[in-house]
């Protein structure tokens, strides 16, 4: 699949500190790629470097196959990428439709047109298969963990993403939610959109994902297809950075799941 979204050796600091050591990572457009490793691994600071929060010291950074320069959030947004953070980001005091057009209003004159936005609310959420809400006019204090989670997303599909980040999106979700996120991350996917899933769980990720991106101790220790290691392999590469004791790119699967 065509990458959407690349970055190579990327590095970042922190005064004496480096936290990105000559990173690579993509996106493929329609796939949804996991970016996995353990606490302090550096996930979160790549993330806030493709958001445009922290600039990057070096490296290279490639959006639909040309080189980009992204020094703030509006960058990387007028670019197509969106990203759904742990903490959702939703204002509670707000229903559906005001959540997902809040600071992008659309206006009739001095007014707001609420019946266009309810429309395109609608329908954003009816073209990804939701079917949990009873009303796009309901309050979001009103609603279940899962139910925001998908909010959230439909959110950032409603502006025609190319890439969209997902930061943690089953944390603290039930059995039923968490798969009706993920049924919902994988219909992403397939409408053509580059999923980024940042993931603890790697019962997850192995359930949605096409190809996965282990970073390790600020680097890139590994990419491989999901069809191609088993949870064991995988657990191996995030708390080692190795497999069989040496850094791979790819690599098959010679453990029983």
């Amino acid at each position: 699949m065509p990458a959407i979204l690349e970055l190579h050796n990327v590095n970042k600091s922190f005064g004496a500190v480096d936290v990105l050591k000559n990173v690579d990572f993509r996106a493929n457009a329609g796939e949804v790629t996991a970016l996995v490793g353990d606490n302090g691994a550096g996930k979160s600071t790549l993330v806030k470097c493709i958001a445009g929060t922290y600039v990057l010291d070096s490296g290279e950074y490639l959006f639909d196959g040309r080189s980009v320069k992204v020094h703030s959030p509006r960058d990387s947004s007028e670019l197509g990428i969106e990203i759904v953070y742990q903490d959702l980001a939703l204002c509670d005091n707000l229903d559906v439709v005001q959540n997902m057009f809040l600071g992008r209003e659309r206006t009739r004159g001095v007014v707001l047109n609420e019946s266009s936005m309810e429309q395109a609310a609608s329908e954003t959420l009816r073209s990804l298969s939701v079917r949990t809400l009873k009303s796009v006019r309901q309050r979001v204090s009103s609603l279940s963990g899962g139910q925001r989670q998908t909010v959230a997303i439909a959110k950032a599909v409603l502006w025609n993403s190319k890439v969209v980040i997902l930061d943690e999106p089953t944390a603290a979700l039930g059995v039923a939610q968490t798969a009706q996120v993920l049924d919902l991350v994988r219909r992403l996917a397939d409408r053509g959109v580059a999923v980024v899933l940042i993931s603890h769980n790697m019962l997850d990720v192995l359930k949605v994902a096409d190809e996965i991106a282990v970073m390790y101790l600020g680097q890139s220790a590994a990419r491989v297809r999901k069809t191609d290691v088993n949870q064991t392999q995988l657990v191996e590469l995030i708390t080692t950075g190795q497999l069989g004791g040496a850094k791979v790119d790819g690599v098959k699967n010679e453990v029983s799941a």
